[in-house]
């Protein structure tokens, strides 16, 4: 956690840009009947039937000092989708940075291993040596701004039924786009000494 949030506490550097990575699966849902549109003194009416159309799956990237995310949608959440966006990230947005200091959890496919699953040795080192990762504790997601990202991401754009991939990745794309245009970044302010007073039960207490 420390780690994490000593992280957190740096100032910006484009030779080590900080990014927070995270994903989320969500059902696509089709209606079986069309929706009635709103009208005077009615909302709009939608009928309890629907269609599940198979699930879809979301991988945040989130530069929280710069304002910006990209999301990526998928059809799965493999180790070969991980290592896709993890080499985009490296190869394509940060070409020129040492190192992108990369904060995330500990799921299964998130790990250096997947990077050999999709790319000749080689190139997967070469995007290894690229990263700086930070993995927050189990049970420690909350500490993931890209999580946050996410929460905003199924608020704002997600809260309502989309039947396909293509319709989620444009609504996704839109969202992108007018957040990134405003720059919405996060001001986080918790760190070490808060998590010493107010999580002081997670440590060890020495006699």
């Amino acid at each position: 956690m420390e780690e994490v949030l000593d992280v957190y506490e740096r100032p910006y550097d484009e030779k080590r840009p900080l990014v927070c990575f995270d994903e989320a699966s969500r059902q696509l849902i089709e209606e079986t009947r069309p929706s009635i549109p709103a009208g005077p003194g009615q909302p709009e009416r939608y009928d309890y039937e629907y269609r599940r159309n198979g699930v879809a799956n979301l991988f945040m990237l989130f530069l929280p000092l710069l304002g910006l995310r990209f999301v990526t949608v998928t059809e799965r959440r493999t180790a070969k989708d991980f290592a896709e966006v993890i080499r985009e990230l490296v190869e394509d947005l940060f070409p020129d940075a040492e190192k992108v200091v990369l904060v995330m959890d500990n799921l299964n496919t998130h790990k250096l291993a997947s990077l050999y699953e999709a790319f000749p040795p080689e190139q997967a080192r070469r995007i290894a040596d690229r990263l700086e990762i930070h993995y927050t504790p189990k049970h420690g997601s909350w500490l993931n701004m890209a999580e946050i990202e996410l929460s905003v991401l199924a608020r704002q754009c997600l809260n309502r039924w989309i039947a396909s991939r293509e319709k989620m990745e444009q609504e996704v794309t839109a969202w992108q786009e007018e957040r990134n245009g405003r720059g919405v970044g996060v001001q986080w302010r918790f760190t070490t000494t808060d998590a010493r007073i107010k999580l002081r039960r997670l440590y060890p207490s020495i006699q």
